[in-house]
């Protein structure tokens, strides 16, 4: 198989081309990326194309199967920009899947496109995927699923899968994760268990998180088995705030959803942090996810329970880790922390 991963060089796209790379039956991996890494993997070849702006036609050509995982978290402060990269450039995405004749894709869709949903009991990929309106992420993440329902209406000989994951960690990925969301004034050293005071209750904070790898596993089978539909992705079990605080080595303090709406709107609003407030309340609001449905029809079996990958995720955030590409690059100390107030905290892509 000839395979094409668009947004190659990310969280996930590292760990899906390593497990593509890894299956004997992936040939050939052509990996796009709006910047070209340095990192080098067996039979994988580079390609520079913006999804918002390249050809992707051209670099479609030949493929057995897309797998677009390219998504735009930043600028926070400016909708405009990521709805062109994520909304508008996932359609451009899937009219080349087409006109280059591509029998296959995955798309990267999340958690997020949900509409909010019970936290009591987990629900199937039968949930309405109309997102949550106060967030950047769930209104892109649910358009594009309302995209794909006319794509494959009109296109019904291209195989098309939906991943619908939880949140995605590995240790490689912290560094980028702090930057995307937590920003430059979140200290390394604070990182470890019993550093930090206490770890916020919120009710309704409920996290279904897996493993960067975990995740690509479930990506590779659905490239090289004949399947289609939604599948949702999570480890065991799900997250609440006692299960961080336990991590971390301290307590929980109870505290508002109001309160804690009312602080991160104060902290982006100010420029201290680069989450916008709408993605607490998306948070808040997603439902927990039945994932019988990748393990039944995929044969899915996550390697890493959710202790594990936030375990990496800790660990990645006080060392600064990264690896050679550039969203995943690692933390660049002070200097690499004043470039990034220097660009604007939720300002720069």
């Amino acid at each position: 198989m000839r395979v094409v991963v668009v947004g190659a060089t990310g969280n996930v796209g590292t760990s899906v081309v390593r497990a593509l790379a890894a299956d004997d039956s992936v040939t050939s991996i052509v990996g796009v990326a709006r910047r070209l890494p340095g990192w080098r993997i067996d039979r994988t070849e580079w390609r520079q194309a913006d999804v918002a702006t390249g050809d992707l036609s051209r670099i479609f050509e030949g493929a057995d199967a897309v797998v677009h995982l390219a998504w735009l978290f930043q600028p926070t402060r400016d909708p405009a920009v990521t709805w062109r990269a994520n909304v508008l450039g996932s359609m451009r995405v899937f009219r080349a899947v087409a006109e280059a004749g591509v029998p296959a894709l995955v798309h990267a869709s999340s958690v997020g496109a949900y509409s909010p949903g019970p936290k009591d009991r987990p629900v199937d990929e039968s949930w309405p995927t109309h997102g949550w309106p106060g967030a950047a992420y769930g209104r892109e993440k649910a358009y594009v699923e309302r995209v794909l329902d006319v794509f494959e209406h009109d296109h019904p000989a291209i195989r098309v899968v939906r991943m619908r994951p939880g949140f995605i960690f590995q240790r490689a990925a912290a560094t980028e994760q702090r930057r995307l969301f937590a920003g430059p004034f979140l200290p390394r050293r604070l990182i470890r268990p019993g550093r930090i005071p206490f770890v916020p209750d919120v009710p309704g904070l409920r996290l279904q998180v897996l493993h960067a790898d975990d995740a690509a596993e479930a990506y590779r089978l659905a490239v090289t088995r004949t399947v289609s539909g939604a599948f949702n992705l999570a480890a065991e079990p799900v997250l609440d705030p006692a299960d961080l605080a336990k991590l971390l080595g301290t307590r929980t303090m109870p505290v508002t959803p109001w309160l804690a709406r009312t602080l991160m709107s104060a902290g982006w609003h100010l420029r201290l942090v680069p989450a916008s407030p709408g993605l607490l309340e998306l948070a808040l609001r997603i439902p927990v996810m039945k994932t019988d449905k990748a393990r039944e029809v995929l044969g899915w079996r996550p390697r890493h329970s959710s202790w594990d990958a936030m375990r990496e995720l800790l660990d990645g955030l006080h060392d600064g880790a990264g690896m050679e590409t550039p969203p995943l690059a690692p933390d660049g100390g002070p200097l690499g922390r004043v470039k990034e107030l220097a660009t604007g905290v939720g300002a720069h892509p």
